[in-house]
């Protein structure tokens, strides 16, 4: 079921909307399953900036960036022609002190114009006792986008820890998710998450981003999947689909597509002299 006019309006006016309904328990635990069996096969695989793209080489990840309900909602907000970006695994285990910084995604990964929009999905539940994601409802509607200090802070799950600093905790809301549902998020809404101060891990899977057709990347390029539609423009290299878990051909194209990203995140923050 794709979103509701009105979840449109609230997403537009707040600048995210939850919970989506998505997967079932079941497709949640295997993928999780899934996540840990390459941890343990793999063990460096996932580390630090191998959290991103797991994707292309987990079928189960796959199936859920391609997963219709998702899309029918993310199809609400960006239109029809819908391209996959790159994916992010945020894991907080409860004997870390892992969190992420308040920032806005349009700060650093370089998409424009901003029709694009992050799928965050919880594999388990997120509350607040294990360091849900909080928003700053309407912040995405400033025209500038907000100063960001760069830290790199110990414990901190962003590659430069950049960090907007004086952001209203009262006007934050927490974005609390049982697992296999969905919140949806604009690229210049500020956002950020706390520690785990649960018993379990909490792990969670980011579509980042769905993009439309007419987005062009402005600080380097990486791959892209069509999830929906047709690509109209040709802005960026077609990739494909995992063939099987950990599969050689696949965890090449993920070395290149991760090396493409760090490429982004840290050559190409000089380019637009963010930080």
């Amino acid at each position: 079921m794709s979103l509701t006019d009105q979840q449109v309006i609230q997403y537009n006016e707040e600048g995210y909307i939850a919970p989506i309904d998505a997967l079932t328990k079941e497709q949640a635990l295997e993928a999780k399953k899934e996540i840990e069996l390459i941890e343990r096969q793999m063990p460096d695989e996932i580390n630090k900036s191998g959290r991103y793209n797991v994707h292309l080489i987990s079928p189960k990840l796959d199936e859920i960036v391609h997963n219709s309900k998702i899309l029918d909602s993310v199809e609400k907000i960006i239109g029809r022609d819908i391209l996959v970006c790159s994916s992010t695994l945020f894991i907080k285990d409860p004997d870390q002190k892992g969190f992420v910084s308040y920032h806005q995604d349009s700060k650093y990964i370089g998409l424009e114009p901003h029709n694009w929009v992050s799928a965050w999905v919880a594999i388990t539940d997120s509350n607040e006792e294990n360091g849900c994601m909080r928003m700053w409802p309407g912040s995405h509607q400033e025209v500038t986008e907000k100063d960001h200090v760069q830290k790199f802070d110990d414990g901190n799950l962003l590659t430069r820890g950049q960090t907007v600093n004086d952001v209203p905790e009262n006007e934050v809301k927490p974005v609390e998710l049982k697992a296999g549902q969905v919140s949806l998020h604009h690229p210049r809404i500020v956002h950020g998450s706390g520690l785990n101060r649960g018993n379990d891990r909490r792990i969670g899977f980011v579509i980042q981003s769905y993009i439309g057709t007419n987005v062009k990347q402005t600080l380097g390029k990486n791959g892209v999947q069509i999830a929906r539609g047709k690509d109209k423009f040709n802005y960026h290299e077609v990739i494909g689909r995992p063939k099987a878990l950990m599969g050689k051909e696949d965890l090449i194209l993920r070395q290149k597509e991760n090396q493409s990203l760090q490429e982004i995140f840290y050559t190409g923050s000089d380019k637009r002299s963010q930080y």
